[in-house]
């Protein structure tokens, strides 16, 4: 007996079932098309302002995506951000998908922005000469009763890039130091110039023949990566040892 086949286009299933694929959801998306797998593999400044807000409000309706949802939010604003950052949480809260937290979210977002506007960019200091470094360094190290090292890592003009970095914290007269934890630190932060300190509670500024095959190892090292290694500083409370200033690198 031949079996009847129920035809999808007189039932609207055919329709339906495009709908559903014109619907996925954002866990549904090839992994380098989601915002926050998106902005992590590229940077924020590869996603649109629909998708940055997206990440913001964290998910959409049962109709659509949180992408879309910003999409359409943008579109009533002409894509314009200060347009956006004009509406009321009740403006907002008229988008199916939009509650109060997630208005507030993005009404706080756009707030920040403007702020961040009004701002002057955080001058980073010049660390170019061993003064300078042992300035920087000075307040951190001139109590500390036991030996530590340091990090400073820089772009190519010499302006510090993250706080400075403790690799090691050892004993009165020595503290072992690992150099591929100095390089690891160095690469993950994109420094192209670094700067190695370590204090001695003794006060004495002599380098011992420890601190020389310290130098050495790292120097080899940051040469090998591309990476410059500006000085090694020796500190004490009120003097420093350079071996840049004394020509031993």
């Amino acid at each position: 007996m031949k079996e009847d086949i129920p035809n999808t286009e007189a039932t609207g299933f055919a329709g339906i079932e495009a709908d559903n694929v014109g619907k996925l959801s954002i866990t549904q998306w090839a992994e380098e098309d989601r915002p926050r797998e998106k902005l992590m593999q590229k940077g924020p400044q590869a996603l649109s302002n629909a998708e940055l807000l997206a990440i913001l409000i964290g998910s959409g309706s049962t109709k659509e995506t949180a992408v879309e949802l910003m999409k359409r939010v943008l579109k009533d604003c002409n894509n314009n951000l200060n347009t956006l950052g004009k509406k009321s949480i009740r403006e907002l809260c008229q988008y199916n998908g939009i509650g109060e937290a997630k208005a507030i979210t993005v009404l706080a977002a756009c707030e920040l922005g403007k702020r961040r506007q009004l701002e002057h960019a955080e001058e980073r200091p010049d660390l170019g000469s061993p003064t300078a470094i042992y300035n920087l360094m000075h307040p951190r190290m001139q109590d500390l009763d036991v030996e530590e090292a340091w990090i400073i890592l820089m772009n190519q003009n010499y302006r510090l890039i993250k706080d400075p970095i403790r690799i090691s914290h050892g004993g009165i007269s020595e503290t072992a130091v690992d150099v591929r934890i100095i390089v690891k630190e160095a690469l993950l932060a994109n420094a192209t110039i670094m700067a190695l300190c370590h204090n001695h509670p003794s006060n004495s500024i002599r380098p011992s023949r420890e601190d020389d095959a310290l130098t050495q190892r790292v120097k080899k090292a940051c040469e090998v990566m591309r990476i410059h290694l500006l000085d090694h500083l020796i500190i004490t409370d009120g003097q420093y040892y350079s071996y840049n200033e004394k020509g031993r690198l």
